[in-house]
């Protein structure tokens, strides 16, 4: 299949919960990102379709906590729709398993990993060895070497991101490597119609994950996208994602 082509695994039913202007979409960042690339990702399309956007700004000191207090006091005002990028996709999925009545819908970007075992996860590999050379190196050397490897869209988010959360980004970076991602079980029960995004040339978030993770998923759709997309507009994420989802 080509690699732009859509590909939907399972049918995706409406909610329970009909989306209005007052539902608000929930953004979690990946591993070392930060609310403004979530907010480029998602607040386009949430604009397009009237919907409230928070984009959550991650605590280095303790990044899952921080996403599932935000999701906690945004669901307190009713169901919302949870969207997460890496990191912040399995936290998405996490948090809409345990709360099925509290989620209109579930946007899943760039998934790295499925169950505890990590070991071999790339993700949980770069998070770690990163953690390291910063404590090392001092992050002025590290986001240098990063530079010099990454495309130019890549780098600027990540230097940004990374400035913001130092002194605390070696230990938000080891928590994100140490994080038991969703087993097959815990994909098994999600109820919210998901939609399930991967850039199929993506070597951190695996194509075969998200192939995984939407089998798995009872309401699930896949989309695929590229990196260089990506780059070029990083709000394909929401765009892709609604469109995957008919009761957005």
């Amino acid at each position: 299949m080509h690699p732009h082509t859509p590909a939907t695994l399972g049918p995706v039913f409406d909610s329970p919960h009909p989306v209005s202007a007052a539902h608000t979409v929930v953004a979690l960042p990946g591993t070392g990102s930060d609310a403004d690339f979530a907010r480029r990702a998602f607040e386009p399309a949430c604009i397009a379709r009237r919907l409230g956007v928070v984009a959550v700004e991650p605590d280095p000191t303790a990044v899952v906590a921080s996403y599932r207090a935000a999701l906690d006091a945004a669901a307190a005002a009713g169901p919302i729709v949870v969207a997460g990028i890496s990191l912040g996709a399995a936290v998405a999925i996490e948090w809409a398993a345990e709360h099925p009545d509290r989620t209109v819908g579930v946007v899943a970007a760039l998934p790295a990993w499925t169950g505890p075992d990590t070991a071999a996860c790339p993700a949980a590999l770069s998070a770690s060895a990163t953690a390291s050379q910063l404590r090392a190196d001092g992050l002025d050397a590290v986001i240098e070497r990063m530079r010099a490897g990454s495309p130019p869209w890549l780098a600027d988010a990540l230097t940004q991101s990374w400035r913001s959360q130092w002194p605390n980004l070696p230990a938000a970076l080891e928590e994100a490597a140490d994080y038991k991602w969703p087993g097959t079980e815990r994909l098994g029960t999600l109820e919210a119609p998901t939609a399930v995004i991967t850039a199929v040339d993506d070597p951190v978030h695996p194509f075969a994950i998200a192939e995984e993770w939407a089998a798995l998923i009872p309401h699930s759709a896949i989309r695929r996208i590229t990196l260089a997309d990506l780059g070029a507009n990083p709000a394909i994420l929401g765009h892709t994602g609604f469109a995957a989802l008919p009761h957005l």
